[in-house]
């Protein structure tokens, strides 16, 4: 059974994890850190690539030591040197490198000294004020360490919503190996939202039980929790729960309506069809005893009176209105984007030439794209002074005569400094067709300096786009504190842009700004804030956030040719 990207580059974080926390050589974590990176950024699976015996040393970052680590973990599942260090040190340490200020040196000194090992021990020890006494452990840190502890609990296991994907699509492989009438999944992962908890998978078949016998011989099962007639539950490997349930032909659209959700969305349909006299359930729409609905959801939806809505829309913020006055909107879709409007290369932290990237950018049928490199204040992503970004300019203006088909937009990703101020001379912005303005330091500011913060970066007359607005790092940081409103009331002004930002870890804005902006009028972009040519294909997982935030292809402006755009970028 395959084993997926995202697998091999977790097993290869936890180990560099744990070598960090054993205190290792720094340039051996590196390069299993840098692995992970890029297995997670590759867009073909690993296990295909070494079944065709692709020379995996062609992949950045991976000499012939990582390559034979990664057959290892395709043949077997597991990575024997992990499986050594587990014995040493702790794996539960690991998820304390989640906590803002704990790094490997200090959860290296609370397992030695005061025997931590969990964050039940960590939440009792800040507590009782043991962690205080320690060298190095202050007040302000114990704080950080508390608020930490609460914000993994609240996380729960909730997986992201492009982690989760990657089981989606090996568990419905493997389930599509016998004859099925249906399969979907449903719940919060329908609906892309950007954490799951757990999977609801819709099928109907001649013959259940066989689906039954089948999904529960899934390889990549932990626990078996039950296996009826109509309904299976089981845990797989990394404890994401999975619910597999049995209908009706004639009440799959019912059931796929009923279990996709949300509950908010589908009491306002209940209310409905009440007042219609009639009952929707997950068997389908009944009058009195009699089903008059159910087979597709669109079925369901008309018995109603509504037009059907998009799973994206279902969060009861006012779809059903906007379905009955017919305003609901044409969301956009992945093959509207013409571009990408944040990238970085090897003239900052990225790992692909601008080249690369264009030529990558090329083959995705991209008609422009932007390089955004860091700038100078971000020291440990190698940004670039005035003087480099001048000569990154001459490179672009180079490629650009070279490579036909695409044109490469000059841009930085500027820093907003804690004064409001950009991390660039004027000068050289001026230079540029495309300026992102973000936040990267000085997280914890109340809000009213945040946000004033930000709104003096904005009145600078170079900006164009806000990049990550809010810094959130989804399960790992809170978002800053700043008023979105008088952000996006200052973009209207300024005619500037708001960055969806499709890292799977960001996706900032979230899909309450992003209806906002929307209503204000402000427009967005959908970049990926690629470091390599293999996270280009994350614009998919921004456009899931734009759609939730109700995003037609006029709302966003990397939809637009390039002459259009240049217009848009004009302040």
């Amino acid at each position: 059974m395959a084993i997926t990207n995202s697998e091999i580059a977790k097993i290869f974080n936890e180990y560099a994890d744990l070598l960090e926390i054993k205190g290792e050589n720094p340039f051996k974590v590196r390069a299993y850190r840098n692995a992970a990176r890029t297995v997670e950024n590759i867009g073909k699976s690993l296990e295909e690539l070494v079944n065709e015996g692709y020379d995996l040393t062609k992949l950045p970052g991976i000499g012939t030591d990582l390559s034979l680590y990664i057959k290892e973990i395709v043949k077997t599942g597991k990575f024997s040197k992990l499986e050594q260090i587990k014995e040493e040190i702790p794996p539960t340490l690991v998820e304390m490198l989640s906590i803002e200020g704990l790094g490997p040196k200090r959860i290296k000194t609370l397992y030695e000294k005061l025997h931590i090992q969990s964050m039940e021990d960590l939440r009792r020890a800040a507590e009782s004020g043991e962690i205080e006494k320690l060298p190095g452990f202050g007040p302000t840190l114990v704080q950080k360490i508390l608020k930490g502890v609460k914000l993994a609990k609240k996380a729960g296991q909730r997986f992201k919503w492009s982690e989760a994907k990657e089981y989606v699509d090996d568990l419905l492989e493997y389930l599509h190996q016998i004859e099925l009438t249906h399969l979907e999944v449903a719940g919060s992962f329908r609906r892309k939202k950007e954490t799951v908890g757990d999977l609801d998978i819709l099928a109907t078949a001649k013959d259940f039980s066989e689906v039954i016998r089948h999904f529960i011989k899934y390889p990549k099962i932990k626990e078996v929790v039950s296996a009826g007639s109509t309904r299976s539950t089981v845990i797989l490997n990394n404890d994401l729960q999975v619910d597999l349930r049995s209908v009706e032909d004639e009440s799959y659209g019912s059931a796929l309506h009923y279990f996709t959700g949300s509950k908010a969305h589908n009491i306002e349909v209940r209310k409905i069809a009440i007042e219609l006299g009639l009952k929707v359930n997950e068997y389908g729409v009944f009058k009195g005893n009699e089903r008059i609905a159910g087979k597709t959801e669109e079925e369901v939806y008309q018995a109603v009176g509504l037009c059907y809505i998009e799973p994206e829309l279902r969060e009861n913020r006012g779809e059903i209105e906007a379905c009955k006055a017919g305003r609901l909107p044409k969301l956009v879709e992945l093959s509207d984007i013409k571009g990408d409007l944040h990238m970085h290369t090897v003239y900052s932290d990225g790992k692909h030439t601008i080249e690369d990237m264009a030529k990558a950018a090329k083959e995705m049928g991209y008609e422009y794209i932007a390089i955004t490199d860091h700038s100078k204040r971000l020291t440990v992503a190698k940004g670039l002074d005035e003087k480099r970004a001048l000569k990154e300019f001459e490179e672009i203006d180079r490629v650009n005569e070279k490579i036909d088909g695409i044109t490469i937009l000059k841009g930085m990703e500027v820093d907003i400094l804690e004064d409001g101020s950009l991390d660039m001379s004027d000068e050289v912005l001026a230079q540029m067709d495309v300026v992102l303005a973000a936040v990267h330091y000085k997280f914890n500011l109340e809000q009213k300096k945040q946000t004033d913060r930000i709104l003096k970066a904005m009145d600078n007359p170079y900006v164009n786009i806000i990049a990550h607005p809010t810094g959130r790092m989804i399960n790992m940081r809170e978002p800053i504190a700043v008023d979105m409103t008088k952000i996006l009331e200052r973009a209207k002004q300024n005619g500037i842009h708001m960055e969806i930002n499709a890292q799977p870890d960001r996706l900032d804005l979230n899909d309450i700004h992003a209806k906002m902006a929307k209503e204000l009028g402000v427009k967005m972009s959908i970049n990926t804030d690629s470091h390599n040519i293999y996270s280009l294909f994350y614009m998919q997982y921004g456009v899931n956030q734009a759609r939730r935030g109700w995003c037609e292809k006029e709302d966003i402006i990397n939809t637009r040719s390039l002459d259009e755009l240049r217009k848009l970028l004009k302040r």
